[in-house]
């Protein structure tokens, strides 16, 4: 990263970006020259992420991204302080553990609005801006996205869809000059997963199925967002790109002597 100055002059949208993978994204964004305006739910975590960024590149907006109009408002309150955009990244999300039958109709609702009705709200209005500048879209999905976690049904049915929008709003954009990718992150030591980080038991079983041998920390999945937003990775399109410590190179066994 040092030295590295990939996003001058540029504009990026990043959601959740008021704690963990969110708030790291947007700090590499910032030091690396963007504009960025820091979305999420809670407008007091998002100004203390803001702190440390420079104040005429750094707009804070607080938004519910399950909500339509309002994610509509954040798109025009970018492009209406910084005059264009050039990167969103769709990262806000929410999750719920547990059996079928103990899951409540309102517990799906609030993962579907939020993981994936908020990645199509956001898509759909900040494309007519990315194709005037030939922008990218990075949408954070998950390891869950790809495959199958005991009693994570809900969540897995959501970073399904995401993984699979990303597909095919990629070959629908390609041609137009507008890159779509995702990151698939396994295990990441956030808000979201502060109970596992604290089960040490649990902890075991996650560092003895990821070669890496550790969680990641959000910086590590900021990095790779930076990354497939940037110029780097101009013909990189409609890929949902594993960063899991090697997590998903098994093919389900255990390991042997």
């Amino acid at each position: 990263m040092a030295g590295m100055q990939r996003f001058i002059g540029t504009v990026a949208i990043v959601t959740g970006a008021g704690s963990g993978i969110g708030a790291a994204t947007a700090r590499r964004f910032a030091a690396e020259g963007a504009s960025v305006i820091l979305a999420g739910r809670t407008e007091s975590k998002l100004r203390a992420v803001a702190d440390g960024l420079d104040p005429d590149r750094t707009l804070v907006h607080a938004v519910d991204v399950s909500d339509q109009p309002a994610v509509e408002r954040m798109v025009a309150a970018a492009v209406d302080r910084f005059g264009r955009l050039d990167v969103l990244v769709n990262n806000a999300g929410v999750a719920t553990t547990g059996p079928l039958t103990e899951t409540s109709t309102e517990d799906w609702r609030k993962v579907m609005a939020t993981d994936v009705d908020g990645v199509f709200y956001g898509c759909r209005a900040a494309v007519p801006h990315l194709l005037k500048t030939k922008g990218c879209i990075v949408n954070t999905s998950s390891v869950s996205g790809l495959g199958g976690d005991w009693n994570m049904s809900v969540y897995n049915a959501a970073k399904g869809a995401v993984t699979n929008f990303t597909r095919s709003l990629a070959m629908e954009l390609g041609p137009k000059g507008v890159r779509v990718n995702a990151v698939n992150p396994s295990l990441t030591f956030t808000a979201m997963t502060e109970d596992i980080k604290e089960d040490e038991a649990l902890l075991a079983k996650f560092r003895e199925r990821i070669p890496l041998g550790r969680a990641a920390e959000p910086e590590d999945i900021a990095g790779v967002i930076a990354f497939l937003a940037s110029e780097d990775a101009r013909f990189v399109n409609g890929v949902n790109l594993p960063v899991d410590g090697g997590l998903s190179a098994s093919n389900g066994q255990p390991p042997q002597a």
